[in-house]
């Protein structure tokens, strides 16, 4: 889209690329069919990476020849970036569950790789006890309100009504959902959404992705150094919005609304800084420190995007633009729920406070967590 757009005398790599790359863009022609994209063993490595650098160079030869790009280039460049981080964390996300599927559990970096932690490990139940925040009711400004990107779906700043609501000081844990497990949670239709119930006994979920026993009754889990024993502590992952939505109404409680995710993430004061993201090497969410302030609200960003109970839709206002970036986020606009945060495999500089990430119900490859409301 940029390079023949903007760069006079561009050709194309290679003519049938457009047709094996386009993941779901129709207003860019045909495309490979989303369930048969596993079976293309071609083009090889080698060409992936001629192709790649074709394409640096001449981006290169863009950005060298203008003074300054057209406002229309600049803006589809700095998309495209962000679209690039995207798929960091997709590919961090999926080699975890490409892997995950062999029985062997292979790891996929080693111990010294992960010597990179900057935080130590905390031991199991050794992390503040959950407590709940009051956040004040009000009217609000919900959305994109700061210069510098943002995606599309972020707009346009509107204003919200929302009662008074209590927001939980940390993320729920491993050992926080064991317990709703050991309650016989998964067996307990009345804690469950309809569908969710349906699908937990079709697909026989009785724990979350991951999870497996050994021989022994141990609970492990698999991770970067493949199965290891389950950390009580560290915030529990790859959960269903069904599986979120379950824990919270055992727990007597329920998941935060996207707006008052946001609101609480302000009054706060909560950034990204420090957070537990993809540069931090830990590939896994991490337990709080234990000396952390049981008064404060933490780990709003990193460690595991947090299910919301709002719809992924338009808001107030929105306009989907026209072509190809209409469809970048516009025409998903339905039947899918908002997570907010980020996770650990999110780069930093990709999050911010109003980004909205959506997936469908049933999702758990990426690491989706919860938080509680009340």
């Amino acid at each position: 889209m940029l390079l023949k757009a903007f760069l006079p005398g561009y050709q194309v790599f290679h003519p049938d690329y457009a047709f094996l790359f386009n993941s779901y863009y129709n207003s860019l022609g045909s495309r490979v069919n989303r369930a048969d994209r596993g079976t293309l063993s071609r083009p090889p490595l080698a060409d992936v990476y001629r192709y790649r650098t074709y394409v640096d160079e001449h981006m290169a030869a863009l950005l060298a020849g203008l003074d300054e790009l057209p406002a229309a280039a600049a803006e589809l460049l700095e998309l495209g970036l962000h679209h690039e981080q995207q798929h960091q964390e997709l590919l961090a996300t999926d080699i975890k569950y490409i892997l995950s599927t062999n029985p062997l559990a292979p790891a996929y970096l080693t111990s010294e790789q992960l010597a990179v932690r900057n935080t130590p490990a905390a031991a199991n139940g050794s992390l503040p006890a959950a407590a709940w925040l009051p956040v004040p009711g009000g009217i609000y400004a919900i959305g994109h309100q700061q210069a510098g990107f943002s995606f599309d779906n972020e707009l346009p700043v509107h204003e919200v009504l929302v009662a008074p609501f209590e927001l939980q000081n940390r993320l729920v844990t491993n050992g926080d959902f064991l317990r709703f497990m050991e309650a016989e949670g998964y067996q307990q239709f009345h804690f469950w959404l309809g569908e969710g119930w349906d699908l937990a006994n079709r697909e026989g979920w009785a724990a979350p992705l991951y999870w497996s026993k050994n021989p022994d009754g141990q609970w492990l889990r698999y991770g970067p150094t493949g199965l290891e024993p389950l950390n009580l502590a560290a915030p529990v992952s790859h959960l269903s919005f069904y599986e979120a939505d379950a824990y919270a109404q055992w727990a007597g409680a329920r998941l935060p609304t996207e707006a008052e995710w946001e609101i609480a993430a302000r009054h706060f004061n909560a950034t990204p800084e420090g957070g537990n993201w993809l540069e931090t090497g830990h590939f896994d969410p991490q337990p709080l420190a234990a000396a952390a302030d049981p008064t404060q609200c933490h780990q709003l960003f990193g460690d595991c995007w947090e299910w919301t109970y709002s719809a992924y839709h338009p808001y107030p206002g929105y306009q989907r633009a026209a072509g190809a970036l209409g469809e970048y986020n516009g025409k998903f606009m339905l039947n899918q729920l908002v997570l907010r945060g980020g996770s650990c495999a999110t780069p930093e500089s990709h999050i911010r406070l109003t980004y909205r990430n959506f997936f469908h119900a049933d999702k758990r490859w990426q690491f989706t967590g919860l938080r509680l409301a009340r």
